[in-house]
């Protein structure tokens, strides 16, 4: 057997320092290492042209390396002081949110050009829509206890009781947040810290991962901007849950919060897997109710801790806003024809545009049944008509139901980061509607799916990118399709 060439550049395992002088799609910082054998790309993801890194190279090929970050050992001159914390769920909250927005706009439209081969996606851009909250933005947080905390003065972990966010490129070790991170809501964030005193004060223990034991698991907050309420779960497992008084932490958050605790639930979770939501575990009402309201484009919806609901609630309405402007560009395509919801969740969007179109007929589907329960009990509470919801899987759903073809003018298509199956996109295609307006929180397997639409006689006829989660590499972007 010939032996693999050895990499003249970097191997696995080895710890590099490195300038980052570039940005690629999805948060990757490039870097290069230039020695007698000629130039080699490093990827990190999660850094910014002028930083200076340290990385570990995590995989290795001819071409290039993938590293993971490690410590950034100096900034970019781009970079300013923050008041927040910083977090792993923001990596550029220090990069003014206007940059933030340029390396989202270039890496996006490459990412079109290079795998969609969509060469002129320039003339296509319609609109770069940036979130009405750069701060405190998100309305759901998910903190982690730990037994292995960080400390960032000696840059090691330590034995500690922990309440925050798990250190950057580890499983085991978590770092408390003792203030406002800039992403959640302020109030909250800054009295964590007051929580994990009264949790320690019990003498039981936070989660041990690689013991796989403990007590304290989880602690989800879910908030609404209409009504400023906060709704609780603590996640823990169920081994000495006698000497804990639930009711008794449900009377602390109220001293803390006031009226803004709309309830606390508690979940059981036994399982030694990663997850805050356990399979087979139970999850009890402790006090207040188990819902909040949330509100988008003047609709109401009834959120659960389990439900999906878009995470910058404010942005959604501007992203849906766009999503429903290009459905109903054609009022004709729309009018007396069915429109089809693909990959529907909660069916906000198949809801806006019933509200504003009288005759049109919409038909949501998604595999998620309890997000169609949600979205019937929506449209019931929003008194919409012309609504059918069904819970199964779209490929499916579509061969099941042949009486669509040819009926449909207007498919909206949202799907997971994961794309669309290429079988369900050419079942999706044989339905032979006029438009697609497909959105999209993965670009990269949007611009993949782009070029088998485009075989299939589809042609961009705009793409917007909404900036839905800012300080993050994500983007959303909506692109419309026309025959």
């Amino acid at each position: 057997m010939p032996r693999r060439e050895r990499n003249k550049f970097v191997k696995r395992g080895e710890v590099i320092e490195l300038l980052i002088e570039d940005y690629a799609y999805g948060g990757k910082g490039i870097g290069r290492i230039r020695n007698e054998h000629g130039e080699f790309v490093v990827f990190v993801p999660n850094t910014l042209p002028g930083q200076l890194v340290k990385a570990q190279v995590k995989k290795s090929s001819k071409k290039y390396a993938e590293a993971k970050l490690y410590d950034v050992l100096k900034p970019s001159e781009d970079e300013i002081e923050m008041p927040f914390q910083d977090i792993p769920g923001a990596p550029y909250i220090q990069l003014p949110i206007e940059k933030q927005h340029d390396y989202k706009k270039q890496s996006t439209l490459e990412l079109f050009k290079r795998i969609g081969k969509v060469s002129d996606i320039e003339t296509k851009f319609d609109e770069f829509v940036t979130s009405p909250n750069t701060f405190h933005y998100r309305n759901k947080m998910e903190y982690g206890f730990s037994a292995i905390g960080y400390n960032r003065a000696l840059k090691t972990d330590v034995d500690e009781f922990t309440l925050g966010f798990k250190r950057r490129g580890t499983w085991w070790c978590g770092d408390n947040l003792n203030r406002d991170s800039g992403l959640f809501d302020a109030e909250f964030e800054n009295q964590l810290k007051d929580i994990k005193t009264y949790c320690e004060a019990t003498g039981l223990s936070p989660w041990h991962a690689p013991k796989r034991e403990g007590f304290f698991r989880y602690f989800v907050v879910r908030k609404s901007y209409k009504t400023n309420k906060l709704l609780f779960n603590l996640v823990t497992t169920s081994y000495d849950l006698s000497q804990f008084d639930l009711d008794k932490f449900a009377n602390y958050l109220l001293d803390l919060f006031g009226d803004r605790v709309a309830g606390l639930l508690h979940t059981i979770n036994d399982e030694i897997g990663d997850r805050t939501i356990a399979t087979t575990g139970s999850i009890n009402l402790i006090y207040g109710k188990d819902k909040i309201i949330e509100e988008l484009l003047d609709l109401n919806f009834e959120i659960s801790m389990k439900s999906f609901f878009q995470t910058n609630p404010k942005c959604a309405e501007k992203l849906y806003s766009k999503v429903v402007d290009y459905a109903l560009e054609k009022k004709e395509a729309i009018d007396n024809s069915i429109v089809l919801d693909l990959f529907c969740g909660t069916g906000t969007i198949g809801q806006i545009i019933a509200s504003r179109s009288e005759n049109a007929k919409i038909v949501g589907v998604d595999i998620v049944a309890s997000a169609i329960e949600d979205a019937k009990e929506n449209a019931k509470r929003n008194k919409i008509e012309g609504l059918q919801f069904y819970a199964a899987d779209v490929g499916k759903f579509l061969f099941e139901h042949p009486e669509y073809t040819d009926k449909i003018r207007t498919i909206i298509l949202d799907p997971a980061r994961a794309g669309i199956a290429p079988k369900t996109l050419k079942k999706i295609i044989n339905l032979n509607a006029e438009r697609l307006v497909y959105v999209s929180c993965n670009p990269a397997t949007q611009a993949r799916d782009t070029e088998q639409l485009m075989e299939a006689g589809y042609d961009i006829k705009k793409i917007s990118l909404v900036d839905q989660f800012p300080h993050t590499a994500h983007i959303e972007t909506v692109v419309l399709f026309e025959k």
